[in-house]
């Protein structure tokens, strides 16, 4: 008496076994086994191909037509869903390399994988492992560092450099160092400045002409004062030439004794070629400063014209970096037009009273109607006090002119030792005077290096 098989997979919901000559594919055979994931996600849709494949079945004893048809429904019951109930079957199949019937596409690879947002459970992380992978490799690729990577600022531990005066320094020196309230505000802003100052310019020279329509505004005083500041906190050479037509006395501001002029080096020029030769003829005793005198005599005065000027400038271009000229008064005589063609920058003279601050104003408007509007706007006014202002003129108000025509307005207040006359020494000025001119060079350093 044969007995009746029943399908587990139809147990409990009125199914019958299928014919003894039904095959029953084992749909679990090389599935590996995930934690976590069913051994056969899907089920409802495979029950619904077994329905479907008894029926082909029974077709196909009865010798029905539909038996190519029915292959074909078993296979798509069989080939793996993109539902997400199966997305963890499919990734773990692809990392095992089993591939489920009617694929047809074979093994996926990784890179498909990782494209599809792929990846075998339990693998959290693995991007972040992945970029460490490629970051550390990326550093051996880079290899060790250079020697030069062993600095002084990464090395040393930094200390306070001690004040330099006043009762900071004497607090510092009591405690033997072990207090350092640093430097006042003061000396900070001064240090500041002389960063400024020291800005590196280029290779190439820079024309600094120092002008003014009217004499006795002290044009020689701040040219001989901004070339001591230069000089002396700049590492490079810095020259100071008198170009005035007539009598010029930078050299009489400046220490030192003038043996040589610029109209004997212009006469000499072809037989320099080195700078020890060109030292001969410029004054730079007691400082820093180098200055070319003009000739003192009246009667050769005039025949220092801009030709003359021209060869002087190109003769010292080879050895200074800035070249400060002292403008006679106008503007009108032939060494001003070499100056003006060569500036780099221009410094505008006034004094304190109305007709020098007029005529002053009016250097500026000249400028403006020959064509010079980019000296201009990087001229600098200095309201020259030093010699003193003993009248009842408003100086703010002359500043706020100029200040509505150029973007740089300095004062320099009255000076004692300046008024003097005589030689300038930096070291007897005012404190006030000294930071004035201090400014006034990191200025002019600034336009040079804009």
């Amino acid at each position: 008496m044969a007995s009746d098989t029943t399908d587990p997979s139809t147990a409990g919901t009125g199914g019958t076994a299928p014919g003894a000559d039904a095959t029953i594919p084992d749909r679990t055979q090389g599935v590996p086994i995930v934690p976590g994931v069913p051994l056969l996600p899907g089920q409802g849709r495979i029950k619904d191909a077994d329905a479907d494949a008894d029926a082909d079945g029974d077709s196909d004893r009865s010798g029905g037509a539909a038996t190519s048809a029915s292959a074909a429904k078993e296979g798509a019951a069989l080939r793996p869903s993109a539902s997400p109930a199966t997305a963890g079957l499919t990734e773990a199949a692809e990392a095992t390399g089993w591939t489920p019937s009617g694929s047809g596409s074979g093994r996926t690879s990784p890179t498909e994988a990782d494209s599809n947002g792929g990846g075998l459970p339990g693998t959290a992380g693995s991007t972040a492992g992945a970029a460490a992978e490629r970051t550390s490799r990326r550093d051996r690729e880079l290899g060790p560092e250079p020697a030069s990577a062993l600095t002084a600022g990464r090395l040393l531990v930094g200390v306070d450099r001690p004040p330099v005066s006043g009762w900071r320094r004497w607090l510092y020196t009591a405690t033997f160092g072990r207090v350092n309230v640093g430097d006042s505000d003061a000396v900070r802003v001064q240090r500041a400045l002389e960063h400024r100052i020291s800005a590196r310019l280029g290779g190439r020279t820079r024309y600094v002409p120092v002008l003014s329509r009217k004499g006795g505004v002290g044009k020689t005083t701040v040219t001989t004062l901004l070339g001591m500041v230069l000089a002396d906190v700049r590492e490079d050479r810095i020259i100071a030439m008198d170009a005035n037509p007539d009598r010029g006395t930078l050299s009489d501001r400046s220490p030192g004794r003038a043996d040589h002029t610029a109209r004997q080096l212009v006469r000499n020029r072809y037989t320099i070629d080195s700078f020890a030769q060109l030292a001969g003829y410029v004054t730079r005793d007691g400082s820093r400063l180098h200055v070319l005198a003009s000739d003192t005599d009246p009667a050769v005065a005039q025949a220092f014209d801009d030709s003359d000027y021209r060869a002087v400038t190109d003769l010292l271009s080879r050895y200074y970096s800035i070249v400060l000229t002292d403008c006679g008064t106008g503007m009108v005589h032939s060494v001003m037009k070499g100056t003006l063609e060569k500036a780099d920058s221009v410094v505008l003279v006034s004094g304190g009273s109305i007709d020098e601050a007029r005529l002053a104003s009016e250097t500026l408007s000249w400028l403006e109607a020959h064509g010079r509007q980019d000296l201009v706007a990087k001229a600098i006014v200095v309201i020259n006090l030093s010699s003193g202002n003993g009248t009842q003129v408003n100086i703010s108000q002359i500043e706020q002119h100029f200040r509505s025509r150029v973007k740089t307005v300095v004062r320099i207040p009255y000076d004692r030792h300046l008024a003097e006359g005589s030689c300038v020494d930096l070291s007897r000025l005012n404190p006030a005077t000294r930071r004035a001119v201090t400014e006034l060079a990191a200025l002019v350093v600034d336009q040079l290096g804009a």
